[in-house]
């Protein structure tokens, strides 16, 4: 029988973090003995518990261990970390430490180090003349670089929940559903933008072009122009009906205020483009005054970045369109590390790829119309993104009035 022995601490008895342990142990064909466990007593006190970890086999021992370091356990032995050279651009060596979005730490020169940019499904690469480490998706792994291979001298630390008060994070981390409390959700989120724009932090927006066609583009630039939003990654979609919203008065070709179907409307937003491509840029467009209100217009006017990253369907796209989605990836990836809040609003691609790019220590909302929206984020790994099962043209405008004490 293969063993090895791992320590799991903080509030991991509130957390479900030790009962998840054991899950993972059982269902992967493991088996488990509890070596030391100290529950703490107070609201302050952290848990602490020893497991020896048991397998058939050495590959089943480690794919078992590969699971739990996720919920944050540490192999009690402390070992530096392994490393290995790629041996080409664009390959790692076999064994690879595969890094999960939570704060990550490595046993490296006698230190334990950070791991910077954290990400998940990326490499860990160490800089050894700096002694620096950092994460770095596969595709920019390069010949040479030192790769932390296999889990020893690797330690997770997953956020803990606090045991101080129930916070909307903590309220909204159950079942998706449709049936939560909507105002309580939108005050708890209004009360921590507030505290978090109050701290100097900084709001993300995901969004698709839902915003628009629900009517709720103008709440989205009021929030923009007033300060609450820092950067917004969307897609072509929100950018041209916005556009089109403001030039024309209509998204899909359907009057944005009173729902009516508009004679020739289906061609607004290929007429939007065509005026965006004839100034230059979307920028060039409100310098120029073709542009004159709106989300993006209000994105030049206050210096707030965008990422629009293009797809396969794309009409136009628009000038400002990023058709490389490499290019647009490493983009949203630089933002992700930047912004303490992101919310994604009805847009299944983007709120999943931006999902995948988080550090955990993000607060992330994910409100759709869709549970299966919400439900797929958690299945692909981003189980800090919390859901909203609501329709966009309620919560935008409610979102906006609880941040103003309304």
């Amino acid at each position: 029988m293969n063993k090895r022995i791992i320590e799991l601490s903080g509030h991991i008895i509130d957390s479900m973090t030790l009962t998840r342990t054991m899950a993972i142990i059982m269902n992967e064909g493991g088996e488990f003995d509890i070596l030391e466990i100290d529950v703490g007593r107070k609201k302050s006190d952290e848990s602490y518990a020893k497991i020896e970890v048991q397998a058939d086999s050495p590959q089943l021992l480690n794919s078992i261990l590969d699971e739990l370091s996720v919920l944050g356990a540490a192999i009690d032995e402390i070992k530096e970390v392994n490393l290995v050279a790629a041996e080409k651009d664009k390959v790692a060596p076999e064994g690879f430490y595969s890094s999960s979005n939570h704060l990550t730490h490595i046993f490296y020169g006698g230190d334990w180090i950070q791991v910077e940019d954290i990400e998940m499904d990326c490499l860990v690469v160490v800089d050894e003349k700096e002694k620096r480490a950092f994460v770095k998706p596969i595709a920019n792994i390069k010949a040479g670089d030192k790769i932390v291979v296999g889990l020893d001298g690797v330690r997770v630390t997953p956020p803990h929940r606090s045991r101080d008060k129930q916070q909307v994070f903590e309220f909204m981390n159950s079942e998706v559903s449709s049936e939560k409390p909507l105002m309580n959700l939108i005050n708890g989120i209004a009360e921590e933008m507030n505290e978090i724009k109050a701290k100097g932090g900084k709001i993300g927006i995901v969004g698709g072009p839902a915003i628009v066609h629900t009517g709720s583009g103008k709440y989205l630039a009021s929030l923009i122009k007033e300060g609450y939003i820092d950067v917004i990654m969307a897609g072509n979609a929100l950018a041209t009906h916005d556009i089109e919203s403001n030039l024309f008065g209509t998204s899909l070709g359907i009057e944005v205020e009173t729902g009516k179907i508009v004679a020739h409307g289906h061609t607004h937003h290929m007429r939007a483009i065509n005026r965006i491509n004839n100034s230059g840029s979307i920028k060039a467009a409100v310098e120029d005054g073709t542009l004159t209100g709106g989300i993006m217009y209000e994105c030049v006017k206050n210096d707030v970045p965008f990422v629009l990253a293009g797809s396969i369907r794309d009409d136009g796209p628009l000038p400002d369109v990023i058709t490389d989605v490499i290019d647009a990836q490493k983009l949203m990836r630089k933002y992700a590390q930047e912004v303490d809040m992101v919310l994604m609003i009805s847009t299944m691609l983007h709120s999943i790829a931006m999902g995948n790019l988080l550090p955990s220590r993000v607060k992330s909302i994910c409100v759709d119309i869709n549970p299966s929206t919400v439900t797929k984020l958690s299945d692909r790994g981003s189980a800090q993104v919390l859901g909203i099962v609501t329709d966009i043209g309620t919560f935008l405008p409610l979102l906006y009035n609880a941040l103003h004490g309304e």
